[in-house]
């Protein structure tokens, strides 16, 4: 497909007058600018994160009333039952929390819903579970804030609750002890932006200033928070970039030893980014709740020697390899029914079902599909009688809001704006795929069809100097609302070093009109190879990264995409 070239602008008396502060290159202030970093101070907050600029957890909602609930549960020793979602933010939630309270309290239990047979969030048999096991009090993390009807069950029960979320509230809060979330309307916290495992970092973080232990005793905790950080999507500023820099330092010098035992199982090579668990740590981690019992998730991250935890790890791995396999299956088969499609051109939309299909990665491969097919996708199965399944959005376009609209041929949704759940009455399908598309038609841009890449601006070849790139790096770490740069360079043409390597990629040996030369490598590009290879010229875009070969480290551009000149 291709793809709309789209160079990102800010303002040129912003970069100005940073240039004067910082005496850095000016694309690295209009970086800045671009990140709403305009003065000095501002600068030195992005550029130097310390722990010390984290919130006091006491600014969140009802905190107060957390601690004093679970203080009063270790003083009378109920026993606490620490509840967490079935995925990577959920199942970290549940170790960090759960790991903080062992060490000072023992009569302390977890609990982690069946994706298959209790769905996503608080499940009436996980309220039972509490109450046959004479939980007196359940922390629940990332999710609860739309389980009204199940907190009225618990308190008829006489089991207290305190939630702890992330996600947007609905109308009403439940009733709860305490519900801490930021999106609440009344609350003040100043940052809102935090993972449900974030939450449990503050719960904890609270309790600790209230019962003065050392700030290091959380610290040490972390290494779940960037995982969760990482693998949830959320932005990269503010606190929880504080929250990933010094998670990061603990993940690369002193991870756990579930998580040691992961990335040893993973084959990934130390220093670890963002990018490193969202595509490596992150998918192990889910696919025990995608497949099975999500338990096997948090008992890698709390064992406590290492033949425990690399037992747990290659359960995970175990479960990954089986995902990758139903995940590459589902994908051909997706695809197929796509190019069989006669009227696939005319859809501004793709629903696919097939009742066979694995209810755990339908997401997953709703995601592939767009990456094929650039268009809003909905992947369904059957289960239970249901057909269910899992929504993916296209750049700018709210998915959920287009599902809401066909709420009244659906039996349940959720989700935001790029991603979303649903449920509908197989006699409802037909019907739902025609409004769907019928929605989504009159909703959707014409540049929202077309999938773009996004450049933060333009350099010569000659720019990409090592101190440059020195300072570049402290952007890091890179994510959500603070992606790698990527830049574009004009009429540049091949060294004659230009050669195709591996299943159709390209290694380039670049120059341009100034004679600077760089080296890069463009994944699946080798249809350009021929035009190179005659001496056109052509604009490239990329991101600066290190490479390192034979002990040797270099720079090099990560081409993203090639336009002929």
């Amino acid at each position: 497909m291709e793809k709309r070239w789209v160079i990102k602008s800010a303002e040129e008396e912003k970069i100005s007058a940073l240039q004067k502060e910082l005496r850095i290159h000016p694309v690295l202030c209009k970086l800045l600018v671009q990140r709403g970093i305009t003065d000095f101070n501002s600068a030195k907050v992005f550029f130097r994160p310390k722990l010390s600029d984290l919130h006091d957890p006491f600014l969140m909602k009802t905190m107060s009333i957390a601690i004093e609930r679970i203080e009063k549960a270790i003083a009378s020793n109920e026993k606490i039952l620490i509840y967490g979602d079935y995925d990577v933010d959920g199942t970290t939630s549940v170790a960090l929390v759960y790991s903080f309270f062992k060490n000072i309290y023992n009569n302390l239990d977890f609990y982690i819903p069946n994706r298959y047979t209790e769905g996503y969030g608080i499940s009436l048999k996980g309220i039972d579970y509490a109450k046959e096991n004479n939980c007196a009090l359940v922390i629940a993390l990332d999710c609860g804030i739309k389980a009204n009807d199940k907190m009225e069950y618990a308190n008829k029960l006489g089991i207290d609750f305190i939630i702890c979320d992330h996600h947007i509230p609905g109308e009403e809060i439940p009733k709860a002890n305490a519900v801490l979330d930021p999106h609440q309307a009344d609350c003040s916290y100043p940052y809102k932006e935090l993972s449900g495992c974030g939450i449990g970092f503050k719960l904890i973080q609270a309790f600790a200033q209230k019962n003065n232990f050392p700030f290091e005793t959380i610290t040490q905790y972390l290494d779940l928070v960037v995982i969760s950080i990482a693998s949830d999507i959320v932005p990269i500023t503010g606190e929880n970039r504080v929250l990933a820099y010094y998670g990061l330092q603990i993940l690369n010098n002193n991870p756990r030893k579930g998580i040691k035992a992961l990335i040893e199982v993973s084959a990934l090579q130390p220093p670890l980014n963002i990018t490193n668990i969202v595509f490596g740590l992150g998918p192990r981690i889910n696919a025990a709740g995608r497949l099975d019992d999500a338990k096997n998730a948090v008992l890698m991250l709390l064992s406590d020697t290492h033949a425990i935890a690399k037992d747990n790890a290659d359960i995970l791995q175990d479960k990954n390899n089986d995902r990758r396999e139903i995940d590459k299956k589902i994908t051909g088969e997706a695809l197929q029914i796509l190019q069989n499609d006669p009227d696939e051109k005319n859809k501004v939309t793709n629903v696919l079902f097939n009742e066979n299909w694995h209810k755990g990665v339908v997401g997953i491969v709703a995601s592939r599909v767009i990456d094929q097919y650039y268009k809003p996708t909905i992947l369904l199965t059957l289960s239970n009688g249901m057909i269910v399944g899992s929504a993916r959005s296209v750049k700018n376009f709210d998915i959920y809001e287009a599902i809401k609209e066909c709420s009244d041929l659906l039996d349940q949704f959720g989700g935001h704006m790029y991603a979303a759940g649903l449920s509908l009455i197989p006699e409802n399908l037909e019907a739902f795929k025609q409004k769907f598309d019928a929605v989504v038609r009159k909703r959707i841009l014409p540049e929202q069809r077309i999938p773009e890449v996004e450049i933060d601006a333009e350099i010569k070849l000659g720019d990409i100097r090592i101190e440059f790139f020195n300072i570049l790096k402290q952007f890091a770490p890179f994510g959500p609302q603070n992606m790698s740069p990527v830049f574009l360079s004009k009429n540049i043409i091949s060294n004659g070093k230009t050669k195709i390597v591996g299943d159709g990629h390209l290694k380039l040996g670049m120059k341009d009109e100034n004679l600077f030369h760089a080296d890069g490598i463009a994944f699946q590009k080798g249809a350009y190879y021929e035009d190179l290879l005659a001496g056109k010229k052509f604009d490239v875009c990329y991101a600066i990264e290190e490479n390192y070969f034979n002990g040797m480290e270099k720079l090099q551009l990560n081409v993203k995409e090639i336009k002929m000149s």
